[in-house]
């Protein structure tokens, strides 16, 4: 079981592919500087149109706000180099462009434009165009931009919501394998899963996240189910609250937020760089990254990534293999934009680490105590996803867009694995294998248009959108002979010989689609911004397995929404949203006696207000929130049930930027209060939710040391209240804090760009149970921390 894989077939061919790329398409001969590109900008309001122009041209553009407040633009159509474009917008508005830096520009009055004491403002406009990572905030690791799904992309101060984006700068500078290391840098956002588990999963606002929940460019379900590798990510945007309105009904049924990631992207300028990897105790690897841009007027684009590492980590007979080959094209056109992006990941984890359970009355042991790996040595876990998606989008008109996208994914997952439930104070707990199999197949699709137009002195932007997704999954497996181990001192068992019980297999089929509208409507030259929406939404399943009655539910429910953004200045933005959703109701996991039951859809609520503050370099949102959803519980049968409410409320602070020149900063705080209502009998009514700490907090910084150039040095530190593991409120995990260093040094070698990084994660090797989340019921739920872990890399670029 624990021999090493061969690379599979896909991940060969995009390999080779990426490969005769780099050699057969020379570095030399691409224009470094952008080309003239095509432009949609529709007439409106001077800093409306500007905002626009500035998102997709991917530069910023510092101004003033009194030189644009009441005038309009005409807008533009065709194609414009980036100050031609801005000179066509400016025309007989009396102000002029000024270069500002590489990349940046600001507006005088034609007066001023020789006036050498004429200071630049400081107010910074990036619009919201699909630049595609480009408009990145002071520092580079947050972008300004984040895709709200059928609302397109938008500046995060024009949005009614509390997002964050991560770009792939902070990603590759942290040097992230997974989402779970994305996600380590909001405090709102916690795994819920061993780092060397089967599968990565998430709490978000304390509602659990699940990968297949991950959109892949706005669509649900393309992306591997059970880990998702960041060598092919330009951009993780986390959106905290129920995303009903935005992209459709969650597959698996995550309301406390969403996760989108969108791919990368061929740059107007050459991407050669090849990353080699390493971490501890001994996984070593490589990642290539290849893009170019090519034909008339750099119009096509191709990108290539590729990773593959492998070896032993910190934990006993523990191996982790991983790869991933992505390849991106697309195509720039005066009106039509298309992009395709095709990819395959292997994972393959050998004795992979379980969540941990406790028999009712069983106090929580000691982390500290737990010195070894407790899955036997013959688990393991193999994971294979082969995905895709195309993409595109078409201008009318001026003032009329079209678009669409449809996405694929074939899984096939094979597991030989045992749960952990201790049942006694000593750490004793039975050893039950099963052999487990699940094939999925996901297609899904949207179609939409786009208009902006104005009513008197209200502009609009009108979205409609039509949403299909459909998945189809079999399970499968088999149980074997039990034995006994122990959490403190595990035992190694012979390997399962023949199967005791079969699993009876089951089929599903669900479709979850839905109907949305929106208007946006601006007000007060677009200082107001009003959202308002409904999706009608559907939700079918089908499941069966032989000599069992099908379960069937086919649900239909309009969800409404509102969003509110008042930019009191060019620096604060007010906000608000209500939003409702429909779910799909969950399936009694394969440890529930009831394994595989599919309960009703249900409805989930959210009411949000914050505040945002843009200090240029330096940023902050406060929000304030409430959800509430349906919960589950298992019985004392072991029978997964519906039972109650869970009602989240709390209050984050989110922070990033560069505050001083050469020290970035990244972090904040949640405040959590998560209650159990309406319980049976009212028997835990009041109880704190599971696996909901009250308080989480994140604080990450670097600092480029003026002594010596090119050297960063980073720490951060992450803290995680306490949390319960029962609806009585009777086994609780103590709080805990991780601590981390970094550093990384940037130089000229040969000619040639080399950054070597090196990091060190849990410094102080502090053993704790980093959750105690209990997804839905399940019964395996205390996580264990990962042991210090050593992380290097050095990336050439060619």
């Amino acid at each position: 079981m624990s021999s090493t894989p061969k690379l599979r077939p896909l991940s060969v061919q995009l390999l080779r592919a990426g490969l005769l790329l780099a050699l057969g398409l020379p570095g030399t001969g691409w224009a470094e500087d952008a080309p003239r590109r095509s432009y949609q900008v529709p007439a409106g309001s001077l800093s409306a149109a500007l905002t626009r122009f500035a998102g997709e041209a991917g530069v910023s553009l510092s101004l003033d706000p009194q030189l644009v407040a009441g005038r309009s633009s005409a807008g533009l159509s065709g194609e414009f180099a980036v100050e031609e474009g801005f000179n066509a917008l400016l025309r007989g508005s009396g102000l002029v462009l000024q270069p500002a830096g590489r990349g940046s520009y600001t507006l005088l009055r034609e007066a001023e434009q020789d006036d050498p004491a004429h200071v630049l403002p400081s107010t910074t406009i990036n619009g919201q165009g699909a630049g595609g990572g480009s408009d990145v905030y002071a520092g580079g690791q947050v972008a300004r931009r984040g895709k709200l799904g059928m609302l397109g992309e938008r500046d995060y101060m024009e949005t009614p919501f509390n997002m964050t984006s991560y770009t792939r700068e902070v990603l590759q500078n942290q040097q992230a394998r997974t989402l779970a290391d994305a996600v380590a840098n909001d405090p709102s956002v916690r795994t819920t899963n061993p780092s060397g588990g089967r599968f990565e999963q998430f709490s978000v606002r304390g509602f659990s996240l699940y990968n297949s929940d991950v959109a892949y460019g706005g669509l649900y379900g393309v992306l591997p189910t059970y880990s998702i590798d960041m060598e092919m990510v330009e951009r993780v945007d986390i959106l905290k609250g129920p995303g009903a309105l935005l992209g459709g009904l969650a597959p698996n049924g995550s309301v406390g937020g969403g996760v989108n990631i969108e791919p990368k992207r061929a740059t107007d300028a050459p991407i050669t760089e090849f990353t080699a990897l390493y971490a501890s105790a001994g996984q070593g690897g490589g990642h290539v990254d290849i893009g170019r841009r090519f034909g008339p007027e750099q119009r096509f684009g191709l990108r290539f990534n590729g990773v593959r590492q492998a070896g032993d980590t910190e934990w006993d007979h523990q191996r982790v293999e991983r790869e991933a080959s992505v390849l991106g094209l697309d195509l720039r056109g005066e009106r039509t934009r298309l992009s395709l992006d095709v990819g395959h990941q292997a994972r393959d984890v050998d004795a992979p680490m379980e969540r941990v359970g406790l028999a009712a009355g069983v106090k929580v042991p000691d982390a500290e105590d737990v010195q070894h790996n407790f899955a036997q040595p013959w688990t393991y876990s193999r994971a294979k996803d082969t995905f895709g998606a195309l993409r595109g989008e078409y201008d009318l008109s001026d003032s009329w867009m079209v678009y669409g996208a449809v996405g694929a994914r074939k899984g096939d997952y094979d597991f030989l694995r045992h749960a952990v439930v201790v049942a006694n104070d000593s750490g004793r707990f039975t050893v039950s294998p099963r052999a487990f199999q699940r094939e999925e197949e996901v297609r899904t699709a949207t179609i939409g248009a786009r208009s902006w137009f104005s009513t008197g002195a209200v502009g609009h932007t009108l979205n409609v959108s039509l949403n299909r997704f459909d998945m189809t999954f079999d399970n499968s497996g088999a149980r074997y002979a039990n034995g006994i181990s122990n959490l403190y001192d595990p035992l190694a068992l012979a390997p399962p010989g023949t199967p005791t019980q079969p699993d009876t297999p089951t089929h599903t089929e669900s479709v979850l689609s839905s109907l949305a509208v929106a208007d946006t409507l601006s007000f007060a030259d677009d200082s107001v911004l009003l959202t308002l929406g409904a999706r009608l939404q559907r939700v079918e399943v089908d499941s069966s397995a032989p000599g069992e009655a099908d379960q069937v539910y086919d649900e239909r429910a309009t969800s409404p929404a509102l969003g509110l953004v008042w930019r009191t200045s060019e620096r604060l933005s007010l906000y608000f949203n209500y939003m409702e959703g429909l779910t799909q109701g969950q399936v009694a996991p394969e440890t529930a006696a009831n394994a595989n039951k599919v309960f009703a859809p249900y409805r989930s609520k959210q009411v949000e207000a914050g505040a945002k503050y843009d200090l240029g370099s330096f940023s902050a949102t406060l929000s304030v929130f409430r959800i509430d959803k349906p919960s589950y519980y298992t019985d004392a049968q072991n029978n997964l049930r519906a039972d109650g409410e869970q009602r989240n409320q709390g209050v984050e602070l989110n922070l990033f930027g560069e505050p001083l020149a050469g020290v970035r900063v990244l972090g904040g705080a949640m405040l959590l209060d998560a209650e159990q209502t309406r319980t049976a009998d009212g028997r835990f009514d009041g109880n704190r939710a599971i696996g909901a700490p009250i308080v989480n907090a994140n604080l990450g910084v670097e600092w480029d040391l003026p002594v010596v150039q090119g050297l960063t040095l980073s720490a951060r530190a992450i803290h995680t209240g306490s949390q319960y593991l029962d609806a009585a409120n009777q086994q609780k995990a103590d709080a805990w804090q991780r601590y981390d260093l970094g550093a990384r040094y940037a130089l000229k070698l040969g000619g040639k760009d080399v950054t070597l990084r090196a990091s060190v994660e849990n410094v102080l090797d502090t053993a704790y149970w980093a959750s105690a989340n209990v997804p839905e019921g399940t019964a395996t739920g205390l996580t264990l921390s990962t042991p210090r872990t050593w992380l290097v890399s050095a990336t050439v670029g060619f």
